[in-house]
């Protein structure tokens, strides 16, 4: 038995019906170079269990104290059975972009069954009309339990269900897997009560490690080494109040050469701060166009991993928090993503001056009754909708993919899109994951929050392409940014009318590296639960 730490208990305590708390992606393959050049089902269940010995998240199921009295534990499974984790469907005809998402989101707004290992991988054939892809192509709908994974962890399980050929033969060493007894409720109280009796040692200890980290962002403040600002603090939008089960899902995809001459646009920029500058230019362009879009600038939260080498494969969540102000308040995109850049710089100061693994190491001794309960009480209370809730208005989560192309079953990857977990307050997560030579920049949302998909998709799209051609011209004055929200707006519609297949949405996004490189990237349809 191992026990879950702090952040990853809280992300238990936080699973509601609305709120599932998992994160996950949709990945595409081609079976072309797969043996024989296509791939069974049962060839996927036989390659997943050939392997599921290189990931401890795969057969441990979590066991939770009575009363939640304390943080509940890992074991391995008794009762493991792969088929319940890995389904099988097909999309009727035509199979498009449109069809996949719907059921993205449709499985993704399932919650996990906790009571067994709590990860899920849906298969999904009948792609056939998806433009760009080989005949035969199919995808994974993945989705692990947030408590269970973090970013980089979420790489090792990548790496248990991915070779990096398509021959490569399974492991050679042997499976010594065991299941554990489950341990009965009188076990679990009396383990929690002598961690009862321990945990104001472990609070204190962490106080101590704390203290040093927080004297050194005394002092860089007083020094002006960062600065606290009210841009650190988001005003309120129509995506930080309670959510419902509801999700919406969409991406659009770019080219990695791209986003790297883009940064060239200011100097010093990161890759992440430009992706940050894309994402506040689509927000703004989206909350403008609802005659919603505050003065002051949004902000996002940017998890940060302070994972050790030494942490590879251990489960859970190793991760810290920066807040990242959008420059949402900014029309034009280079002086956007000079924002973006000085603001991440300052804030990457005042992490690094408290200590990322310091905040890290201080949620593992909240009270685990009253991180339930105040979990609890907060989405029965609607306290999201009362101005209760994150400072920040999204999530921005930037996980680095395999540079080049991994194999699972033979079939070799096409591309990867990342899905996240909602709660209440926070109605809108990003992600942005790279792949050989493309980034992807999905998001999920509420479906009632957001029941236009498809439009902020074309503020994504319009936000990049302003970046994008400032980068080949920087004196150009995009006369897009200045354009009026409604008109704006009735050229996206116009333009989503025009592309009635969403197969050729997908022709520049995740589908085809041919067909990407001849056009611009392109979004990838409506998704709705």
């Amino acid at each position: 038995m191992q026990q879950l730490q702090g952040m990853d208990a809280s992300f238990v305590a936080l699973e509601t019906r609305n709120s599932p708390m998992h994160i996950g992606s949709i990945l595409i393959y081609d079976p072309s170079t797969a043996p024989g050049g296509f791939v069974r089902f049962k060839d996927i269940l036989g390659f997943i269990e050939s392997r599921l010995q290189l990931s401890k998240t795969m057969r441990q199921r979590l066991v939770r104290v009575p009363f939640d009295l304390d943080y509940p534990y890992w074991i391995e499974d008794p009762d493991f059975d792969l088929e319940y984790h890995v389904r099988h469907i097909a999309l009727p005809k035509p199979g498009d972009w449109r069809q996949l998402c719907i059921q993205a989101a449709r499985v993704f707004s399932r919650p996990l069954d906790l009571s067994r290992p709590p990860w899920e991988f849906t298969v999904v054939e009948g792609l056939d009309g998806i433009e760009g892809l080989a005949k035969g192509s199919y995808a994974y709908i993945t989705k692990v339990h947030h408590a269970a994974i973090d970013g980089m962890s979420g790489i090792d399980l990548m790496e248990a269900t991915h070779t990096l050929r398509p021959d490569e033969p399974p492991p050679a060493t042997p499976d010594t897997w065991k299941p554990e007894k489950l341990p009965n409720p009188v076990e679990l109280l009396g383990r929690s009560y002598m961690n009862a009796i321990t945990n104001p040692l472990k609070q204190i200890e962490v106080a101590a490690k704390a203290a040093p980290g927080l004297a050194k962002a005394l002092k860089g403040l007083a020094a002006k080494e960062f600065d606290v600002s009210t841009e650190m603090i988001a005003p309120k939008t129509r995506f930080n109040r309670k959510i419902s089960p509801h999700r919406v899902v969409e991406g659009i995809s770019v080219p990695l050469a791209e986003v790297k001459a883009i940064r060239t646009l200011v100097d010093g920029a990161k890759v992440n701060d430009v992706f940050l500058a894309i994402i506040g230019g689509a927000m703004r362009r989206y909350l403008e166009d609802k005659k919603e879009l505050p003065k002051k600038t949004l902000t996002a939260m940017a998890p940060i991993s302070v994972r050790s080498k030494g942490e590879k494969d251990t489960m859970g969540n190793q991760v810290a928090a920066m807040i990242a102000p959008l420059g949402t308040h900014i029309a034009d995109p280079i002086e956007r993503l000079q924002f973006c850049h000085d603001r991440t710089v300052n804030s990457k100061a005042m992490t690094d001056a408290m200590g990322a693994r310091n905040m890290t190491e201080m949620s593992k001794a909240s009270p685990a009754l009253f991180m339930a309960l105040g979990a609890q009480l907060y989405s029965r209370l609607s306290l999201a909708n009362r101005g209760v809730g994150p400072i920040f208005s999204t999530v921005v989560t930037n996980v680095p993919g395999p540079p080049i192309p991994i194999y699972s079953a033979g079939a070799k990857m096409q591309s990867m899109m990342g899905l996240l977990c909602l709660t209440d307050g926070l109605g809108l997560g990003h992600v942005v994951q790279s792949y050989t030579d493309e980034a992807t920049i999905a998001f999920t949302a509420d479906r009632e929050m957001m029941p236009d998909p498809e439009f902020y998709v074309e503020c994504i799209r319009a936000s990049y392409e302003e970046l994008r051609d400032a980068a080949k011209n920087p004196a150009l004055k995009k006369a897009e940014a200045k354009k009026p929200a409604a008109k704006k707006r009735a050229t996206a519609k116009k333009a989503t009318a025009t592309r009635k297949a969403p197969a050729s949405k997908a022709k520049a996004g995740t589908k085809g590296v041919a067909s990407r490189k001849k056009a611009a990237p392109k979004g990838k349809g409506t998704t709705k639960s």
